[in-house]
């Protein structure tokens, strides 16, 4: 039991280090964020929902590059959920 609380917290933990927020590696590295990145968010949307309640933490990247981001972060989104993604495959 212990190992698997170890490991459930090893996971969040792994899932919530690239999350989106103002002062990401995006900003500092004078890139923006592109498809994989918001394929990425998408796909870890709840865990940055959870943590937008107790701090500041954006659900979206606004430093990314337009249509790539957006169709990343609905493809994780949807494919999380079980949205669109299943007619595709």
């Amino acid at each position: 039991m212990k190992k698997l609380v170890l490991i459930l917290l090893i996971l969040a933990i792994l899932l919530t280090s690239c999350m989106p927020g103002p002062n990401s590696r995006w900003v500092k590295n004078r890139k923006r964020a592109g498809f994989l990145a918001g394929l990425w968010h998408g796909i870890i949307i709840f865990f940055t929902l959870i943590k937008s309640i107790f701090t500041y933490t954006p659900l979206y990247e606004c430093y990314n590059n337009g249509f790539a981001y957006n169709l990343g972060f609905f493809l994780g989104a949807a494919g999380l959920l079980g949205g669109g993604i299943k007619i595709i495959f």
